[in-house]
């Protein structure tokens, strides 16, 4: 993904007002970029990193010096990162960057830079900690924060940094940019609902986690189909065995789920459709179901409850039950 091109064309103000603080040197110690599932927060954060150490930099990074390469893969000692996308932070992940970072910079920029995505993952111990260094920051010490949910994070953290937030970006246009991309159309569709970008929608497209998780879903829209019985079967022999061990695949699946869901209830109040590819299964389910906006609500009860270590099994088998205990 060109980020720069990204961010000019559809996050403008955070463009400009990151080059504008750059140029003029006020940049702040600490930035937060706030924006919702399927951004490039990430991404953005690595980006306007590299833009502070840049060999080339105009004013932002060029992507193609030594340095940006460098970090790019994860050869820049002066450049620590900490995904919470990949787990919960925690307190040691904290003290590393402040163990780093009582030293003197190793390069000879004399720049050291911190990237911390997703900061609602992280434990209140390590919170805590994070908040004393924010406080006190060293000199050209900068940290680049993400969250894809701001009310999950701390108000002492919001107030020790400059917040960067994201707008939305329409959905058809994402949907039309995937379709470019070469994305399905209804996996553009679907993959719209909660993805704001389509490159991150064409490679989620492509990943076998999806492809697993979508086959689920058709398998079990078809089997709601046919009988309540046939439903909770299907689940427990063919979506459960498929799924249960992989949390990813179960979010993926549940996302999905909801995206079907919050289309059928748009569609029995006679609503617009996003999901233009499922409009003659949409119209069959509706004829099945009598209670959507009470199986929407517990779907997206069972996604928050993926992040609680619960047991996927019986939480993919009490929401098909669920979803099927009042079918015609």
């Amino acid at each position: 993904m060109q980020i720069a091109s990204y961010l000019e064309k559809y996050q403008p103000i955070i463009y400009k007002t990151f080059i504008n603080a750059k140029q003029d040197n006020k940049l702040s110690h600490a930035y937060l970029l706030s924006g919702s599932i399927g951004m490039p927060l990430k991404e953005t954060a690595m980006f306007l990193a590299k833009s502070l150490i840049c060999d080339d930099s105009n004013p932002l990074a060029c992507e193609k010096c030594i340095t940006c390469l460098r970090v790019d893969e994860g050869n820049y000692p002066d450049l620590i990162i900490f995904d919470g996308g990949d787990g919960r932070i925690k307190k040691e992940d904290v003290q590393k960057i402040i163990g780093s970072f009582d030293r003197t910079a190793l390069e000879e920029k004399g720049i050291m830079i911190y990237v911390i995505n997703l900061v609602e993952n992280m434990t209140t111990v390590a919170v805590n900690a994070l908040l004393k260094f924010l406080e006190e920051p060293g000199r050209n010490v900068f940290a680049f924060l993400t969250t894809e949910n701001e009310s999950k994070v701390l108000p002492t953290i919001i107030s020790r940094t400059q917040v960067l937030r994201f707008r939305e970006i329409d959905r058809q246009e994402i949907i039309n940019n995937s379709r470019i991309a070469g994305v399905l159309d209804e996996d553009a569709e679907i993959l719209s609902g909660f993805y704001n970008d389509a490159e991150m929608i064409k490679t989620v497209s492509e990943s076998e986690e999806y492809k697993v998780a979508k086959q689920a879903l058709d398998d079990q829209l078809n089997a709601i189909l046919i009988s309540p019985d046939d439903a909770v079967f299907t689940c427990q022999r063919l979506i459960i065995p498929a799924i249960k061990g992989n949390t990813q695949i179960a979010r993926l699946y549940l996302k999905m789920l909801a995206e079907i869901f919050k289309n059928l209830l748009n569609l029995s109040v006679n609503g617009d459709i996003t999901l233009k590819s499922y409009d003659n299964i949409l119209r069959e389910l509706l004829t099945h179901l009598t209670h959507i906006d009470k199986s929407l609500l517990m779907i997206l009860s069972g996604l928050s409850k993926l992040d609680l270590n619960v047991n996927v099994a019986l939480l993919l088998d009490h929401i098909v039950y669920e979803i099927t205990r009042e079918a015609n």
